[in-house]
């Protein structure tokens, strides 16, 4: 079951995203729905689902226009436009679709839009950085798994962690992981290994940062925090949190829940060792694995 702090998980993101940037401009403009549904030549009922992300039909002209008519800049016209396109594309992950839960199919539709990431992981290595062997181990838990089905897992991580390795405007992202993550084993000590220095090695990107919490920073928010990721978007576009358990998966949009989470993140980040020596850190636990 997916739980939601707001209407996220009931549309598709760029449909939803579309929607609301169009409202908010109408709205800014002074418009009622009924002026400019008259003034377009539009239902007031077409224009209404339109801002609630519930048009399955849309015309990337018609944006175009709306645009134009609110008197929208050309950069934010473009952005605009290239959600009407992505709404009207079908996901890569389509392909995957028997493996996707219901809301990390949401949080795919998030992804694929991002702008940036900021991970906090205590349990394991995120999927973002996961190595194919680590993964494998990883998606075959808990059992029965049909092999066909572990490899069909492992190879939808693998294509997401193009977003951060892309030659083309690679995403930033920022991982804070427990030092129970790294010192958790996962397969094999020859997984291990190789899965540590895979780490370390995505640290040295110039646009991911990963940085270590050890034991000794104790509880840096005053309590257990469970795994989540706050993703930002384009400019006008507030970000979101997104948290996942075993039973499922809660996104939170309110500005003051993405505030707390982000006031949990500085906590976190602030007892974190810098990332020269998490490095040497998860060099030095992958070396352990090899003796």
């Amino acid at each position: 079951m997916v739980g939601t702090k707001s209407d996220i998980g009931r549309t598709t993101l760029p449909r939803r995203q579309l929607g609301r940037a169009l409202r908010d401009a109408r709205q800014a403009n002074g418009y009622t729905l009924e002026q400019v549904a008259e003034v377009l030549e539009i239902s007031r009922s077409s224009l209404g689902r339109l801002e609630l992300g519930q048009n399955e039909k849309i015309k990337v002209r018609d944006i175009e226009y709306i645009c134009q008519y609110y008197g929208l800049p050309d950069e934010r016209i473009e952005y605009l436009k290239s959600l009407a396109e992505q709404a009207r594309m079908k996901p890569w992950w389509e392909d995957f679709r028997d493996l996707v839960r219901p809301g990390f199919n949401t949080y795919l539709q998030l992804e694929a839009i991002a702008t940036g990431f900021h991970f906090y992981q205590p349990l394991a290595v995120p999927g973002l950085l996961q190595t194919e062997d680590y993964a494998r181990v990883m998606a075959a838990a808990p059992p029965p798994n049909a092999p066909e089905e572990v490899e069909q897992r492992v190879a939808l991580r693998m294509r997401r962690q193009a977003i951060l390795t892309r030659r083309h405007k690679p995403l930033p992202a920022e991982f804070l992981l427990h030092e129970t993550v790294v010192r958790t084993v996962v397969g094999s000590d020859r997984d291990m290994s190789s899965q540590l220095r895979h780490v370390a090695d995505m640290g040295t990107r110039d646009n991911v940062s990963v940085r270590i919490i050890p034991f000794s920073a104790g509880f840096p928010a005053g309590l257990p925090i469970p795994p989540y990721i706050i993703l930002d978007f384009p400019r006008d576009e507030p970000s979101v949190v997104y948290t996942e358990g075993a039973i499922g998966t809660m996104i939170f949009e309110e500005h003051d829940d993405v505030q707390r989470y982000r006031d949990f993140y500085e906590q976190l980040r602030h007892c974190a060792l810098g990332e020269q020596a998490s490095r040497d850190l998860l060099r030095n636990l992958a070396w352990r694995h090899e003796r």
